[in-house]
């Protein structure tokens, strides 16, 4: 026992120090407090979604009353413990707001006092994909006049910065709100700002565009833990295969672990190299979620845009799943019911073949772009309120990246028009309903004719049929009807089957009389079709 831990011998001032460091202590205590804090994503410049209740989060020290003030409402939340956060969470729910382009101030109230500026109400939408969508304004086809007229108060510009996460991030990498002019959209998705400037001016209302993409990525990365696992195929894919492969990793280098040390034990060294970890692929399931759109989570949105797909070509019967699934995932994670989502279909690319057009056109062959923009059809049609642009007249068949961005965003913004704010107009191009055998000739009808179909520049182009051979020609197409084409080709005098588009670099010219191009499509289910020997070029 030390001299002074004994009451008997200690000193008589030792009251004094036992109180001092008490008042240290309690100091220290005080000072080690943490400030309350608010995700990234809640700066200045930002749109608030309006008609919703808007939620409102962020970290406090546990038991800690934070009042959030906006707009004359004024709501107090105590931060509780959320493990292994040292801090608490703290979250509340203002009453649903009306769109204001009159900038507020957004004042969050605890231990310390935190003001957002310049904070409208209006419509957010989320942007999300891949390179097409990551592709900036400064590089789209004869964007320098709209760049120069970007100066719009009422967009807001929110980029989410590129994080890959084995769990679900805490908060969003991000710089925070720019209110739209010239230099914040010539850096931003393209995609995205012609989006967002049509809807803008259609609505009249402030628009809040949350751009988070990552080039060259699959719709995989993008998916939940839990979607993936909640789906009996898409688990067996990227969930078990993953942990097979890290399981037979870890076993293996254990044992060569074990091997080693009997070895040294012996006086021996050990020869065989050790175990290399598994070849996993580039990117896991979920892990862009985790950092690039968990974050955001439940920030309040209206809906979402999406272009992505290039990295899943070759995958079309996974991708209609797993693209669906994912779009649930979202919503369900959300908690905002069915919100719109829209997607941009595949641009044309022949994949860098470089030919001419005369040697794409040479006659019909399978395409595994063709498929995959297929499984984006099959997957938006299975879902409600979800919508698709068709960009068969914007593709460049040298280059994965079109520069041509802006029917991409227009169309985009018609879609949300209609299926998000529920103008009538027409937001998509022809699309197939029926097709049926009537003599030597397959009669197609279509929905979203509009005023009629249109032929653009001449005779139809880009119809095939096949016979029970399987073996597609090009054929002669015809409109019959305002929502009817007659298709037949001399070579197949019993057709049973036929396609329009199919293509990865399709040339096709059917459009509906309001400018949309129809969504390519076959009436066949073949699983891999015989293309016929090169024959009469494309009429």
């Amino acid at each position: 026992m030390r001299p002074d831990s004994n009451p008997a011998a200690a000193p008589r001032h030792s009251w004094n120090r036992g109180a001092v460091l008490a008042v240290v202590a309690a100091t220290a205590a005080v000072a080690a407090r943490a400030d309350v804090k608010l995700p990234a994503m809640f700066s200045d410049n930002m749109v608030l979604q309006q008609g919703v209740p808007v939620t409102v989060w962020g970290l406090a020290d546990e038991g800690e009353q934070v009042t959030v003030e906006f707009a004359g409402q004024k709501v107090t939340a105590t931060a509780f413990r959320k493990l292994p956060n040292p801090l608490g969470r703290w979250s509340l729910k203002l009453a649903p707001l009306k769109a204001s382009a009159t900038p507020g101030s957004f004042v969050v109230q605890g231990r310390n006092r935190i003001e957002r500026k310049n904070v409208l109400v209006g419509e957010v939408w989320l942007c999300s994909g891949q390179s097409n969508m990551e592709f900036g304004l400064r590089g789209a086809h004869e964007a320098q006049a709209d760049i120069d007229a970007a100066t719009n108060s009422l967009i807001r510009l929110l980029t989410v910065q590129r994080v890959k996460a084995a769990t679900p991030a805490d908060d969003a990498k991000t710089s925070g709100w720019q209110a739209c002019s010239p230099s914040a959209a010539s850096g931003f998705s393209a995609v995205a700002y012609y989006f967002g400037r049509d809807l803008q001016k259609a609505l009249g209302v402030p628009v809040g565009l949350i751009h988070s993409a990552w080039g060259g990525t699959p719709a995989e990365a993008w998916t939940s833990a839990a979607a993936l696992s909640g789906h009996p195929v898409l688990k067996l894919d990227f969930v078990d295969r993953i942990s097979t492969l890290r399981g037979a990793h870890a076993a293996a280098l254990n044992h060569f672990n074990k091997e080693t040390e009997e070895l040294k034990k012996q006086g021996k060294k050990q020869s065989a190299p050790a175990p290399k970890a598994p070849a996993l692929p580039a990117w896991l399931g979920a892990e862009l979620y985790n950092g690039m759109i968990a974050p955001i989570i439940p920030y309040g949105i209206k809906g979402a845009i999406w272009y992505q797909g290039e990295s899943n070509v070759g995958r079309d019967r996974q991708y209609r799943t797993l693209f669906a699934e994912m779009i649930k995932g979202w919503r369900a994670d959300w908690d905002l019911g069915d919100f719109p989502f829209l997607a941009v279909q595949l641009a044309p690319f022949d994949k860098g073949r470089k030919r001419t057009l005369d040697e794409i056109t040479a006659s019909p062959d399978d395409s595994d772009w063709a498929r995959l923009r297929e499984a984006q059809v099959q997957a938006v049609q299975s879902l409600p309120k979800a919508g698709l642009a068709v960009i068969t007249d914007a593709g460049d068949k040298d280059d994965i990246h079109p520069s041509k961005k802006k029917p991409a965003g227009e169309r985009l913004a018609l879609a949300a028009r209609s299926i998000a704010y529920g103008e009538k107009l027409v937001a998509s191009g022809p699309t197939m309903q029926s097709s049926a055998v009537q003599g030597g000739k397959i009669v197609v009808t279509f929905d979203h004719a509009g005023a009629g179909l249109d032929a653009r520049g001449g005779k139809l182009t880009g119809f095939a049929v096949c016979g029970e051979d399987k073996k597609f020609v090009w054929a002669d197409a015809e409109i019959t009807a305002p929502n009817t084409i007659a298709v037949s080709a001399a070579a197949v005098p019993k057709p049973v089957a036929v396609r329009f588009g199919w293509a990865d670099f399709p040339v096709v010219n059917l459009f509906n009389k309001e400018g949309l191009p129809a969504v390519p499509f076959r009436s066949d289910t073949f699983s891999v079709a015989t293309p016929a020997a090169p024959t009469a070029k494309k009429k």
